[in-house]
Parts: C-alpha cells; structure tokens; sequence
C-alpha cells in the first residue's frame, strides 16, 4: 500500500503534463484537482462515519485547517505546477524531494531536534545533490524560473509541515486533509478566477480524464493507501518506501516524455535520496505530515 501511494504520488506530475497538453491552464488545473479532491474526501470521511470527529472539533481547529490549506498548501501546489509548465517532471521531482532536509534544518535551527551527525550527512547528500540536479541540465537547457519555482515549492512545503506539526496532533488525519483540500480548492478556485486562468472550457476531453486521474488517483487514492500503510508498517517503514515516488516520476517521464537525466542528474538524484534515508533511520516520524501526504 505504501509502494502504491508513492507510484501514484510520483505519476501527480507526469498527469499535469498531459493535461497542460489538452488545454488546461495552472489555474484551471489547480482549482479543479482540489476542488474534486475535496468532494470526494468528504464523500468518503461522512460515508464512513467520520461526521462525529468533525463535529468534535473547535472553531479555531477547522479555521486552522482550512487556513493551511488555503495558504500553505494551496501556495505550495500554485508552485509545483507553475515550475511544471517550465521544466522536466524528472527534474521537478528531485529538486521537490529536497525538502525532508529542509525540514531538519529548519527544526535544528528553531531548537526542535538537534544536530547530530547523522542530519550533517543527510544535510550534505541534499545539499550536493540539489547541486548536481540543477548543474547537471545545462545553462542553456535550464529555465531558472522553472527551477526556482520547483525550490520554492519545497521551501514552502517546508514551512506548512512545520507550521502544521501541532495542528495534526489535534485533528483526526482524514478530517485535515478534508479540511486542507476545501481551503486549497477555495483560494486557489479564487484566485484563478481573478487571473483569468480559470478556463475549464478550454479543457479537451481527454484534458478532463487527465484533470480526474491527477484528483483521484494521485490525491485521494495516494493518500488513502499512504494511511493504510501507516497502520500497517509504522511511520519509519512508511516514510522509507516513500522515496519510491521521485523514482516513479522520473521513470514515468522516461516512458511518456521521453526525459532523460544525464549522469550529473543521476547521480545528484541518488545523493538526495540517499539524504531521506539516512534522515530516517532510527527515526520514529513521517517525511510529509499526515495532514496532506503529498506532494503538492
């Protein structure tokens, strides 16, 4: 189950192409993956009785998760798929997958972990590796944009687990992620309208399919079987096979696309892959909050 949410995490991106490729604008794309997402998580959270949990919640808890996910979250993913639009799926997958360091660093500094030898070696894997990724394409194949986009995102996502640490202790996981994807889906929905980048009469046919498999398949079937897992496996074992998604995506984009990484690329790829799984051992704590387990 777990191998399965990260296959369906990492094809999230190769779905974006195709559907930039049947007319969908990153607005139109955005306000309506989290649009559906949200319906059907809520569909899914009340048909399995999780209406109670909802009601047993404060105000304040609510508006904090609608909050994250109208800010943090809705920001985050506006990145994601902004930089999509400008650079390889592989390329975007690496440099995203920076941010499980990103969150170490940050929490050494802010004094909630502290540095030991093992965040360094990981700190260091990620840092090389990022290098290598961005070096690796060429100054004359490389959008910066693109590449300063796909950054951000992990910056910003980076901040939201942070931001968001004490508020999934307080809410049931299904019930945040309900909550996270309505806020998504209502600034995003907003924000997309006022640009003039909501234009799902331009989408094809085949652009709808590509918009239904991204909120279905890499949303809400992603995340469902990621908790799944979790009570299976345990949050160390989850988080590990979590790294099969940037492989899953940079295979896929070898397969749709025909990307290729050449061997700095390859080896930056392995280096910041390398950095998650020394960040995760003998660490009891997911590499994504349970919040939104995914990648925008």
């Amino acid at each position: 189950m777990c191998l399965g949410s990260g296959a369906a995490f990492g094809a999230m991106a190769i779905f974006g192409k195709l559907a930039y490729g049947e007319g969908a604008t990153v607005g139109t794309l955005l306000a309506l993956r989290f649009t559906l997402a949200a319906a059907l998580f809520w569909t899914l959270l009340l048909a399995s009785g999780g209406a109670h949990a909802l009601r047993a919640l404060g105000r304040r808890d609510v508006g904090a998760g609608l909050a994250l996910g109208a800010c943090g979250y809705a920001l985050q993913a506006g990145c994601y798929f902004a930089a999509l639009e400008r650079i390889d799926a592989s390329l975007l997958a690496l440099l995203l997958y920076t941010f499980p360091a990103m969150v170490t660093a940050a929490a050494v500094f802010l004094g909630r972990e502290r540095l030991e030898g093992r965040r360094l070696v990981s700190l260091a894997l990620a840092l090389g590796g990022g290098v290598l990724v961005v070096a690796g394409a060429g100054t004359g194949t490389l959008d910066p944009v693109g590449a300063a986009l796909g950054l951000g995102a992990a910056v910003v996502y980076s901040t939201y687990i942070l931001v968001s640490d004490g508020i999934v202790r307080r809410i049931p996981p299904r019930v945040l992620t309900a909550l996270v994807c309505s806020g998504a889906a209502f600034s995003l929905t907003l924000g997309s309208a006022v640009l003039g980048q909501l234009r799902p009469g331009d989408l094809t046919v085949a652009g709808w399919g590509w918009l239904a498999s991204l909120a279905v398949v890499s949303t809400v079937g992603a995340i469902s079987l990621f908790f799944a897992g979790l009570k299976r496996v345990g949050p160390t074992t989850a988080s590990i096979l979590a790294t099969v998604e940037p492989l899953v995506t940079v295979l896929l984009a070898f397969l749709v696309f025909g990307e290729t990484l050449g061997p700095p690329q390859l080896l930056g790829g392995a280096s910041v892959l390398g950095a998650v799984l020394v960040l995760q051992a003998r660490r009891p704590q997911l590499v994504r909050p349970v919040a939104i387990a995914d990648q925008p």
